[in-house]
């Protein structure tokens, strides 16, 4: 059996009907790191009210923060693999028990060739097309996720979730939804305009207020509101970057080794922020102040974050603070240091923000 070839934001559906989103580029042979995102009910039910999805019959759970993590690691082990570069096991699926694909790119198709579009779909078809005309794009270089992908979305409470494939695609995106936000007639608003959109909510990150967070969302262009003629609401959209083919190097190599040297709070120059729009968002630093922590530390050569919150957070030249795990990467030809941020016990105090 040849190796599957998948990528971020593919989604993988097992014989039990768990849907695994494939995680980042870098997996062992034959298997994917990969977040678990969605349980039939059938296997799993949540009390938390956002969510119950369904499918006509079918009734289905998401995870939310750990408890896809500790639900596989307790009742579907076989869904832990090893890693060998970090000595341990993670959540991911082999090429052997993978039952279902779904590819962003085919379902939208799927979904825009629907003769009698829903509202939702009819929406989604819209912005599509204001944003394509605008930045020169093609319908070839979109996808979605989430509940458009699996099919259980509510046509008239659901998000629009879309994938924009192509890091020069990212870069024309995001400079023609900015001219979108500033042009009075547009249909297409920044959602993070205003306070309103983190009034009420649930925040738990320590070092960053959610006033640092509304700043640093705002900016980064790619979370929108549409307003929706045919329906009457505002429809929160996202543009989830993600790699062509050819930008997609793999970095797993059994030969490598990640060492865990503590946790550290540093600041530090952003020289390379050029593949901070996908995940993982990797920046390219100059140490300048060790705050905590080892001293090496302050040789440290890149930020690597597994979280989406911190995507897109910097820019070139820019002065940041940051706070999570040191490693150091032991390589057959070179060792380095990096800051990891990722699924860890202090996860609540990681961070990433621009100084002031």
């Amino acid at each position: 059996m040849a190796a599957l070839k998948l990528r971020d934001r593919d989604a993988i559906i097992t014989e039990e009907g768990l849907i695994f989103r494939v995680f980042g580029y870098s997996h062992p042979p034959k298997s994917h790191v990969c977040d678990v995102e969605y349980a039939p009910s059938s296997i799993f039910k949540s009390n938390n009210p956002k969510a119950f999805r369904n499918e006509g019959q079918n009734v289905f759970y998401k995870f939310y923060e750990d408890e896809g993590w500790k639900f596989v690691e307790s009742k579907y082990p076989q869904y832990m693999i090893f890693h060998e570069m970090l000595r341990r096991k993670v959540v991911g699926v082999n090429d052997k028990d993978v039952y279902e694909v779904r590819r962003p790119g085919a379902i939208l198709q799927d979904r825009i060739g629907t003769l009698r579009k829903d509202e939702l779909v009819a929406a989604m078809q819209s912005v599509l097309d204001t944003v394509t005309k605008s930045a020169s794009l093609d319908l070839d270089d979109f996808g979605v996720f989430g509940s458009l992908l699996h099919g259980f979305y509510n046509p008239r409470l659901s998000d629009i979730d879309l994938v924009i494939y192509g890091e020069k695609n990212v870069i024309r995106l995001r400079e023609t939804l900015k001219d979108l936000y500033g042009a009075d007639s547009s249909p297409v608003k920044n959602e993070f305009e205003t306070e309103q959109s983190i009034k009420g909510k649930d925040w738990r990150f320590r070092n960053v207020s959610l006033k640092e967070y509304l700043w640093h969302q705002r900016r980064k262009l790619i979370y929108a509101l549409f307003y929706n003629a045919r329906s009457g609401r505002k429809i929160k959209t996202e543009f989830e970057p993600v790699k062509e083919w050819n930008e997609i190097s793999s970095e797993y190599s059994p030969e490598t080794r990640i060492l865990q040297r503590g946790w550290t709070r540093i600041l530090a120059k952003v020289t390379d922020a050029s593949q901070a729009a996908f995940i993982p968002s990797v920046y390219g630093i100059e140490s300048q102040q060790v705050l905590e922590g080892s001293k090496e530390a302050v040789e440290a050569k890149r930020i690597i974050s597994y979280m989406e919150e911190f995507r897109m957070q910097a820019e070139d030249g820019e002065t940041v603070y940051v706070e999570g795990n040191l490693e150091e990467v032991t390589t057959p030809k070179r060792s380095f240091y990096q800051i990891a941020l990722t699924y860890c016990e202090r996860y609540y105090e990681q961070v990433l923000k621009v100084k002031n």
